[in-house]
């Protein structure tokens, strides 16, 4: 399907990228993930309606919806960028228009993301590069804390994951790869162009 096909499928518009950069060298510019690598994604991974996921730096919110439609699980959207949260509420509203579920299913959270608190059923994790390693390191560190206090099974997904990023989860004694999805046409030219799903090991 299209990318504008999706939308209208979901009643959302997540098509426009953002105009200019953040101020802070530390959050990089919104993108969101094609959907057909979200295609390619959950053809090759499981999310279950007991899961929660979180998308740190979700923008207008296209994984979560796209989730929660196909998939019925609970989705949390953090972003700090006002005016892309307000789009993704707005999102929301034009969604529960047409999908007929709890609108408790689908969160979103306007603070930076390594500020946001970690809930006890949060338990898959989704990172497209939104942010440089030293935040990242802060919001992995913010999952452990969590999963101290409630023991979890918890996964992070990497899509076109930095080296920074992979170094950090590959090198990390409390994660290990378990699986890598290649996105067949774009990989052979970009091979960042892929997922990375890492497992909590305990």
């Amino acid at each position: 399907m299209k990318e504008k096909t999706y939308d209208e499928l979901l009643n959302i518009n997540t098509r426009i990228h953002q105009k200019g950069f953040n101020n802070s060298s530390h959050y990089h510019r919104y993108e969101a993930t094609p959907y057909e690598a979200l295609e390619t994604l959950f053809e090759n991974y499981e999310v279950k309606s007991s899961d929660r996921v979180v998308d740190f730096g979700c923008g207008k919110g296209r994984l979560n919806f796209y989730i929660h439609y196909f998939y019925k699980a609970s989705v949390v959207g953090v972003e700090m960028n006002e005016v892309f949260y307000n789009e993704a509420i707005e999102n929301k509203n034009n969604y529960f228009k047409k999908v007929k579920h709890s609108k408790d299913d689908i969160q979103f959270c306007c603070c930076y993301v390594e500020e946001y608190q970690i809930d006890s059923l949060d338990n898959r994790f989704y990172f497209f590069n939104p942010f440089s390693v030293q935040i990242f390191m802060k919001v992995v560190n913010n999952i452990l804390l969590s999963v101290e206090q409630a023991a979890r099974e918890v996964e992070i997904i990497l899509y076109y994951g930095s080296e920074d990023y992979v170094y950090f989860l590959e090198n990390h004694p409390s994660f290990e790869l378990k699986k890598e999805v290649i996105l067949p046409g774009v990989y052979e030219q970009n091979p960042y162009e892929k997922f990375l799903i890492y497992c909590l090991i305990y």
